[in-house]
C-alpha cells in the first residue's frame, strides 16, 4: 500500500457553534491542519516565542494573559479565514487575533483548537464539524 494515499488535506472548514452548542448558521472558519506546511510553521513560531521568553526571563511560568495571547497568535497563524463573521470591520489576521483574543467569545477559540488537533478533520473523506 502506498501510504501517501492516506495523506490529509492541508485545510478544512469548521462550522462554528455558539456557547450553547447551537450552530451559527453560515459562520465558518477555514484552518490549516497538522499535515500542512503552514501549521508546521505556526508551531515553529510558537515554540520559538516560548524559547525566547525563557531566554529573557529564565523561568517557565506564564500568566493567564500571556498564555491566552500565545494561543490566539497560534490560532490566527493557522486560520485561512472566516465566512459570515464580523468583528469591528477587521479582516485577515487582525480579525482572527481579535476573535481568538476576546475571552467573551472564547468558545470560538476552544472549538478551533479542538478541531485542528484532530487529524481526521483533515482526511480526504468528508471532514465532520464539531
Amino acid at each position: 500500500m502506498d501510504i501517501r494515499t492516506k495523506a490529509v488535506q492541508p485545510t478544512s472548514t469548521l462550522e462554528l457553534r455558539d456557547a450553547n452548542d447551537e450552530l451559527l448558521q453560515g459562520v465558518t472558519v477555514t484552518v490549516y491542519g497538522p499535515g500542512s506546511k503552514q501549521y508546521a510553521a505556526a508551531q515553529s513560531r510558537q515554540q520559538n516565542r516560548m524559547i525566547d521568553a525563557l531566554k529573557k526571563k529564565g523561568k517557565t511560568d506564564q500568566t493567564p494573559e500571556k498564555k491566552a495571547a500565545e494561543t490566539a497568535e497560534f490560532l490566527a497563524d493557522v486560520t485561512v479565514g472566516f465566512e459570515g463573521l464580523e468583528y469591528d470591520g477587521l479582516e485577515g489576521k487582525e480579525l482572527a487575533m481579535a476573535v481568538y483574543s476576546d475571552i467573551s467569545i472564547g468558545f470560538i477559540a476552544d472549538q478551533v483548537a479542538k478541531y485542528i488537533s484532530d487529524w481526521s478533520n483533515f482526511s480526504k473523506v468528508s471532514a465532520p464539524s464539531l
